[in-house]
């Protein structure tokens, strides 16, 4: 979980089927070769801290047979002790040079790697009850969560890393500075748990914020009936398309007063103050 997908549609590579000396080290270097040189367009920051490594691989408890995929698996530091625990793991990484390097490392039983960008994937492609798990670029994120959301029919769980504050809007309940748009949208699909928070220190070269891994796993039953989801999609981006801005106002393109009142809804209330089950009454009754 190192480097920031960013562009290209990519191909899929096999591991090297002849480096033995390297399949025996798996899940015995903690943080892979330094000597790569982080490139800013990919935003890359790479995850070097054993303890750190040790808990997120913990929380993902990840099983033989699992299929399990990787985001940006940069230098392999979570990427080698996946492989030990589960024998085999699919990887989308967008740098060709890292891709190469873990083709080079790991053999084709234990390896799928896919040079590609995270944002234009086919997740589908993967099959079902896939875990994901990704350290996603901070400046990205929000797109490639929404992403990420659309295959939530064949997801088990996503487990993620991502800047410390868009995780606090991920959980963030409703009338709190944090909730917006995020949270509504993957709080309506999914529930979500912050499991830990890393330092800077905990990455090289070190981030200028904390990061947050957060664990999501599909409502499935639990997930509200949306009668029109591109409606109630354009609903809450209305609504916290400028914050200061009442429902009345934010909404009159969608919404009149009689139809905010008969949905329990104040025309005068502003976009956080509504918790995800009244965007999606308030959406149903305009649909």
């Amino acid at each position: 979980m190192d480097s920031r997908p960013r562009s290209g549609r990519g191909q899929a590579v096999r591991g090297n089927d002849d480096n033995a000396a390297s399949r025996s080290a798996v899940g015995h270097r903690s943080t892979g070769d330094l000597r790569h040189v982080a490139r800013k367009r990919f935003g890359q920051n790479f995850l070097v801290d054993r303890n750190y490594i040790d808990r997120i691989v913990a929380a993902i408890d990840p099983k033989p047979g699992d299929n399990l995929v990787e985001i940006g698996p940069g230098l392999g530091a979570l990427t080698r002790p996946l492989v030990e625990r589960t024998g085999h793991l699919t990887v989308i990484e967008i740098d060709r040079d890292l891709a190469a390097r873990l083709a080079a490392e790991l053999d084709s039983s234990q390896l799928l790697l896919h040079v590609a960008d995270a944002l234009d994937f086919d997740f589908a492609s993967l099959g079902r009850d896939l875990r994901i798990v990704g350290n996603l670029p901070y400046n990205i994120s929000s797109p490639l969560l929404f992403h990420l959301a659309r295959y939530e029919s064949i997801l088990r769980d996503l487990t993620v890393m991502l800047q410390r504050e868009v995780v606090q809007r991920m959980v963030a309940a409703s009338s709190t500075s944090e909730y917006g748009r995020l949270s509504v949208m993957l709080q309506v699909r999914f529930s979500i748990e912050r499991l830990l928070v890393l330092p800077p220190g905990a990455f090289r070269p070190a981030p200028k914020v904390e990061s947050a891994v957060a664990r999501l796993i599909p409502l499935r039953e639990k997930r509200p009936y949306i009668a029109d989801e591109a409606l109630f999609a354009r609903v809450v981006s209305a609504a916290f398309g400028q914050r200061r801005k009442t429902l009345r106002n934010a909404l009159r393109t969608l919404a009149s007063e009689e139809q905010l009142e008969r949905a329990g809804v104040s025309p005068g209330a502003r976009g956080e103050t509504l918790a995800v089950d009244d965007f999606v009454r308030l959406a149903n009754l305009l649909a």
